[in-house]
Protein backbone atom coordinates (compact mmCIF):
# COMPACT_ATOMS: atom_id res chain seq x y z
CA UNK A 1 0.00 0.00 0.00
CA UNK A 2 1.27 3.32 -1.20
CA UNK A 3 1.26 6.76 0.84
CA UNK A 4 -1.70 7.81 -0.39
CA UNK A 5 -3.37 4.76 -0.19
CA UNK A 6 -2.65 4.24 3.36
CA UNK A 7 -3.93 8.23 4.22
CA UNK A 8 -7.02 7.50 2.24
CA UNK A 9 -7.61 3.89 4.05
CA UNK A 10 -6.61 5.98 8.00
CA UNK A 11 -9.67 8.68 6.84
CA UNK A 12 -11.90 6.42 6.04
CA UNK A 13 -11.42 4.31 8.76
CA UNK A 14 -11.42 7.32 11.16
CA UNK A 15 -14.61 8.15 9.61
CA UNK A 16 -16.06 5.03 10.20
CA UNK A 17 -15.23 5.56 14.00
CA UNK A 18 -16.55 8.79 14.23
CA UNK A 19 -20.12 7.13 12.83
CA UNK A 20 -20.16 4.36 15.36
CA UNK A 21 -19.36 7.17 17.93
CA UNK A 22 -22.15 9.11 16.84
CA UNK A 23 -24.54 6.72 16.14
CA UNK A 24 -24.07 4.18 19.21
CA UNK A 25 -24.68 1.22 17.04
CA UNK A 26 -22.39 -0.39 14.41
CA UNK A 27 -25.66 -1.00 12.16
CA UNK A 28 -26.47 2.47 12.66
CA UNK A 29 -23.61 3.68 11.40
CA UNK A 30 -23.37 1.11 8.32
CA UNK A 31 -26.46 2.74 7.30
CA UNK A 32 -25.49 6.70 7.72
CA UNK A 33 -22.27 5.41 5.71
CA UNK A 34 -24.21 3.37 2.99
CA UNK A 35 -21.98 0.58 3.43
CA UNK A 36 -21.99 -3.25 5.07
CA UNK A 37 -22.19 -3.30 8.90
CA UNK A 38 -19.38 -6.13 8.47
CA UNK A 39 -17.17 -3.24 6.90
CA UNK A 40 -17.35 -1.12 10.27
CA UNK A 41 -17.03 -3.77 12.42
CA UNK A 42 -13.65 -4.35 10.88
CA UNK A 43 -12.50 -0.62 11.04
CA UNK A 44 -13.45 -0.37 14.16
CA UNK A 45 -11.42 -3.79 14.95
CA UNK A 46 -8.40 -2.80 13.11
CA UNK A 47 -8.13 0.40 15.17
CA UNK A 48 -8.09 -1.63 18.14
CA UNK A 49 -5.58 -3.61 17.10
CA UNK A 50 -3.28 -1.28 15.62
CA UNK A 51 -3.75 0.56 19.14
CA UNK A 52 -3.86 -1.77 21.56
CA UNK A 53 -7.22 -0.75 23.17
CA UNK A 54 -10.68 -1.26 23.11
CA UNK A 55 -12.81 1.94 21.90
CA UNK A 56 -16.16 0.45 22.76
CA UNK A 57 -17.41 -1.37 25.69
CA UNK A 58 -20.37 -3.89 24.46
CA UNK A 59 -23.15 -3.88 26.58
CA UNK A 60 -26.84 -5.28 25.92
CA UNK A 61 -26.78 -4.68 22.34
CA UNK A 62 -25.24 -1.21 22.35
CA UNK A 63 -21.75 0.05 22.65
CA UNK A 64 -20.27 2.26 25.13
CA UNK A 65 -17.24 4.50 24.07
CA UNK A 66 -14.49 3.74 26.54
CA UNK A 67 -12.33 6.63 27.59
CA UNK A 68 -9.39 5.59 25.22
CA UNK A 69 -11.98 5.44 22.43
CA UNK A 70 -13.30 9.02 23.67
CA UNK A 71 -9.77 10.36 23.76
CA UNK A 72 -9.74 8.98 20.02
CA UNK A 73 -12.72 10.70 18.96
CA UNK A 74 -10.77 14.26 19.69
CA UNK A 75 -8.31 13.43 17.31
CA UNK A 76 -10.42 11.74 14.92
CA UNK A 77 -13.25 14.41 14.50
CA UNK A 78 -9.78 17.32 14.23
CA UNK A 79 -8.10 15.15 11.47
CA UNK A 80 -11.17 14.58 9.28
CA UNK A 81 -11.89 17.93 9.81
CA UNK A 82 -8.52 19.35 8.75
CA UNK A 83 -8.62 16.75 5.96
CA UNK A 84 -11.77 17.73 4.70
CA UNK A 85 -10.94 21.64 5.06
CA UNK A 86 -7.77 20.75 2.65
CA UNK A 87 -9.48 18.44 0.24
CA UNK A 88 -12.31 21.24 -0.52
CA UNK A 89 -9.58 24.48 -0.50
CA UNK A 90 -7.19 22.38 -3.07
CA UNK A 91 -10.18 21.13 -4.77
CA UNK A 92 -11.72 24.22 -5.01
CA UNK A 93 -9.30 27.11 -5.28
CA UNK A 94 -10.44 28.83 -8.55
CA UNK A 95 -13.40 29.15 -7.25
CA UNK A 96 -15.46 31.51 -5.08
CA UNK A 97 -14.15 31.00 -1.05
CA UNK A 98 -17.30 29.28 0.94
CA UNK A 99 -17.24 30.45 4.23
CA UNK A 100 -19.46 28.47 6.27
CA UNK A 101 -20.81 30.96 9.37
CA UNK A 102 -22.92 29.90 12.14
CA UNK A 103 -25.23 32.24 14.49
CA UNK A 104 -27.78 31.66 17.11
CA UNK A 105 -30.91 33.48 16.81
CA UNK A 106 -30.68 36.48 17.80
CA UNK A 107 -27.01 37.26 16.34
CA UNK A 108 -28.69 35.30 13.29
CA UNK A 109 -31.38 37.90 12.35
CA UNK A 110 -29.85 41.62 13.75
CA UNK A 111 -26.25 40.79 12.79
CA UNK A 112 -25.26 38.26 10.33
CA UNK A 113 -27.43 39.36 7.56
CA UNK A 114 -25.60 43.23 7.43
CA UNK A 115 -22.21 41.34 7.98
CA UNK A 116 -22.63 38.71 5.32
CA UNK A 117 -23.58 41.43 2.52
CA UNK A 118 -20.86 43.96 4.05
CA UNK A 119 -18.57 41.20 3.39
CA UNK A 120 -20.00 39.61 0.05
CA UNK A 121 -20.06 43.04 -1.34
CA UNK A 122 -15.99 44.36 -0.18
CA UNK A 123 -15.15 40.17 -1.10
CA UNK A 124 -16.91 39.46 -4.64
CA UNK A 125 -14.74 36.31 -4.29
CA UNK A 126 -16.17 35.25 -1.10
CA UNK A 127 -19.61 33.30 -0.68
CA UNK A 128 -21.04 32.63 2.97
CA UNK A 129 -23.30 29.67 3.79
CA UNK A 130 -25.04 30.73 7.09
CA UNK A 131 -26.84 28.08 9.47
CA UNK A 132 -28.88 29.32 12.42
CA UNK A 133 -30.14 27.30 15.47
CA UNK A 134 -29.58 27.70 19.10
CA UNK A 135 -26.08 27.83 21.35
CA UNK A 136 -26.05 24.28 21.75
CA UNK A 137 -26.84 23.11 18.08
CA UNK A 138 -24.09 25.57 16.57
CA UNK A 139 -21.57 24.19 19.27
CA UNK A 140 -21.85 20.70 18.08
CA UNK A 141 -21.42 21.95 14.45
CA UNK A 142 -18.39 23.57 15.13
CA UNK A 143 -16.57 20.47 17.25
CA UNK A 144 -17.30 18.36 14.01
CA UNK A 145 -16.40 20.62 11.14
CA UNK A 146 -19.36 21.70 9.80
CA UNK A 147 -18.60 25.46 10.48
CA UNK A 148 -15.85 28.00 10.22
CA UNK A 149 -16.86 30.41 12.22
CA UNK A 150 -20.11 31.14 14.43
CA UNK A 151 -21.39 34.62 16.50
CA UNK A 152 -23.27 33.32 19.60
CA UNK A 153 -24.63 35.39 22.57
CA UNK A 154 -24.94 31.84 24.92
CA UNK A 155 -22.05 30.05 26.77
CA UNK A 156 -20.08 27.76 25.11
CA UNK A 157 -18.81 24.71 27.37
CA UNK A 158 -16.33 23.13 25.04
CA UNK A 159 -12.45 23.82 25.70
CA UNK A 160 -11.66 22.50 22.09
CA UNK A 161 -13.57 26.38 20.81
CA UNK A 162 -11.97 29.58 21.24
CA UNK A 163 -14.48 32.60 22.43
CA UNK A 164 -13.73 36.25 21.51
CA UNK A 165 -16.35 38.91 23.01
CA UNK A 166 -17.39 41.18 20.31
CA UNK A 167 -20.37 43.14 21.22
CA UNK A 168 -22.67 43.62 24.38
CA UNK A 169 -27.22 43.07 24.09
CA UNK A 170 -29.30 43.20 26.69
CA UNK A 171 -32.22 41.01 27.34
CA UNK A 172 -35.14 43.17 27.99
CA UNK A 173 -38.75 41.83 30.12
CA UNK A 174 -41.60 43.01 27.49
CA UNK A 175 -45.35 42.17 27.53
CA UNK A 176 -48.18 43.35 25.19
CA UNK A 177 -50.02 46.48 26.16
CA UNK A 178 -52.55 44.86 26.91
CA UNK A 179 -51.07 42.71 30.15
CA UNK A 180 -51.56 43.44 33.77
CA UNK A 181 -47.89 44.77 34.58
CA UNK A 182 -47.60 46.87 31.10
CA UNK A 183 -48.21 50.07 32.92
CA UNK A 184 -45.05 50.04 35.35
CA UNK A 185 -42.19 51.90 35.32
CA UNK A 186 -40.63 48.19 36.99
CA UNK A 187 -41.11 45.16 37.96
CA UNK A 188 -40.04 43.05 41.08
CA UNK A 189 -38.94 39.68 41.55
CA UNK A 190 -41.59 38.36 42.87
CA UNK A 191 -44.14 40.01 40.51
CA UNK A 192 -42.97 37.40 38.11
CA UNK A 193 -44.30 34.43 40.04
CA UNK A 194 -46.91 32.30 38.11
CA UNK A 195 -46.98 34.40 35.33
CA UNK A 196 -47.45 33.16 31.73
CA UNK A 197 -43.95 33.16 29.84
CA UNK A 198 -43.28 32.96 26.17
CA UNK A 199 -39.81 31.53 26.15
CA UNK A 200 -36.82 30.21 24.02
CA UNK A 201 -36.84 26.80 23.50
CA UNK A 202 -33.79 24.26 25.84
CA UNK A 203 -30.22 25.27 24.81
CA UNK A 204 -30.96 28.75 24.08
CA UNK A 205 -28.82 31.12 25.58
CA UNK A 206 -31.41 33.86 26.47
CA UNK A 207 -33.25 31.25 28.07
CA UNK A 208 -30.22 29.55 30.00
CA UNK A 209 -29.71 33.11 31.02
CA UNK A 210 -33.29 34.37 32.36
CA UNK A 211 -33.32 30.48 34.02
CA UNK A 212 -30.31 31.22 36.36
CA UNK A 213 -31.97 34.61 37.27
CA UNK A 214 -35.19 32.65 37.84
CA UNK A 215 -33.25 29.86 40.05
CA UNK A 216 -31.16 32.64 41.40
CA UNK A 217 -34.50 34.37 43.76
CA UNK A 218 -36.58 31.06 44.00
CA UNK A 219 -39.02 31.97 41.35
CA UNK A 220 -40.97 29.35 39.83
CA UNK A 221 -42.79 30.78 36.29
CA UNK A 222 -45.55 29.13 33.94
CA UNK A 223 -43.85 28.36 30.61
CA UNK A 224 -47.02 28.64 28.08
CA UNK A 225 -45.21 29.15 24.27
CA UNK A 226 -41.90 27.78 23.75
CA UNK A 227 -40.61 28.94 20.17
CA UNK A 228 -37.48 28.46 18.48
CA UNK A 229 -38.12 31.93 16.53
CA UNK A 230 -37.48 35.41 17.88
CA UNK A 231 -40.13 36.88 15.87
CA UNK A 232 -43.01 34.07 17.26
CA UNK A 233 -41.90 35.44 20.83
CA UNK A 234 -42.18 38.88 19.82
CA UNK A 235 -45.38 38.00 18.01
CA UNK A 236 -47.13 36.38 20.77
CA UNK A 237 -45.99 38.68 23.61
CA UNK A 238 -47.34 41.90 21.87
CA UNK A 239 -50.60 39.58 21.62
CA UNK A 240 -51.09 39.59 24.89
CA UNK A 241 -50.09 35.50 25.81
CA UNK A 242 -47.52 36.65 28.70
CA UNK A 243 -44.10 38.01 29.53
CA UNK A 244 -41.22 37.43 27.58
CA UNK A 245 -37.58 38.03 27.77
CA UNK A 246 -36.03 39.45 24.42
CA UNK A 247 -33.31 41.01 22.81
CA UNK A 248 -33.16 44.52 22.79
CA UNK A 249 -31.35 44.36 19.50
CA UNK A 250 -34.55 42.64 17.92
CA UNK A 251 -36.90 44.06 20.18
CA UNK A 252 -36.51 47.94 19.80
CA UNK A 253 -38.90 48.76 16.38
CA UNK A 254 -41.42 46.85 18.39
CA UNK A 255 -40.96 49.70 21.50
CA UNK A 256 -40.89 52.21 19.37
CA UNK A 257 -44.25 50.95 17.63
CA UNK A 258 -45.69 50.63 20.53
CA UNK A 259 -46.36 47.06 19.80
CA UNK A 260 -44.67 46.03 23.07
CA UNK A 261 -43.96 47.69 26.60
CA UNK A 262 -40.95 47.50 28.00
CA UNK A 263 -40.52 46.30 31.87
CA UNK A 264 -37.01 47.03 33.61
CA UNK A 265 -36.42 44.53 36.58
CA UNK A 266 -36.19 46.07 39.32
CA UNK A 267 -32.71 44.42 40.55
CA UNK A 268 -30.83 43.17 37.90
CA UNK A 269 -29.71 43.92 34.11
CA UNK A 270 -29.28 41.30 32.05
CA UNK A 271 -26.51 41.27 29.80
CA UNK A 272 -24.63 38.99 27.22
CA UNK A 273 -22.12 39.40 25.13
CA UNK A 274 -22.14 38.04 21.12
CA UNK A 275 -19.11 36.11 20.70
CA UNK A 276 -16.46 34.86 17.87
CA UNK A 277 -16.18 31.62 18.40
CA UNK A 278 -13.98 29.22 16.32
CA UNK A 279 -12.12 25.33 16.90
CA UNK A 280 -9.11 26.12 18.39
CA UNK A 281 -7.34 23.97 15.62
CA UNK A 282 -9.34 25.53 12.72
CA UNK A 283 -6.91 27.23 9.81
CA UNK A 284 -7.93 30.55 9.61
CA UNK A 285 -7.85 31.29 5.71
CA UNK A 286 -7.30 35.24 4.73
CA UNK A 287 -10.54 35.85 3.88
CA UNK A 288 -12.36 34.10 6.99
CA UNK A 289 -9.80 36.89 9.02
CA UNK A 290 -11.39 39.14 6.95
CA UNK A 291 -14.27 38.42 7.58
CA UNK A 292 -13.67 38.16 11.63
CA UNK A 293 -12.28 41.63 11.95
CA UNK A 294 -15.75 42.56 10.01
CA UNK A 295 -17.30 41.18 12.87
CA UNK A 296 -15.22 42.67 15.52
CA UNK A 297 -15.68 46.28 14.35
CA UNK A 298 -19.45 45.46 14.37
CA UNK A 299 -21.73 47.20 16.49
CA UNK A 300 -25.60 46.29 17.12
CA UNK A 301 -27.77 49.03 15.53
Amino acid sequence: MDQKELISTTIRHLRIFIAVAEAGKMSLAAKSLYIAQPTVSQAVAEIEAEYGVRLFERLSKKLRITQQGQLLLTYARRIVSLFDEMERDMRDAAVPSLLRVGATVTAGAGLLPQLAAQHEASQPQARIQAYVDNTQVVEQMLLRGELDLAIIEGTISSPELTTEPVAEDELILACGPGHPLAGQSCVRPEQLEGQAFILREQGSGVRARFEQYLSDRRIQIQTKWVCHSADAILSAAAAGQGLAVVSELLAEPWFRQGLLRRLPLSDARLTRQFCLVWHKDKYLSPPLLELMDLIRACRPA
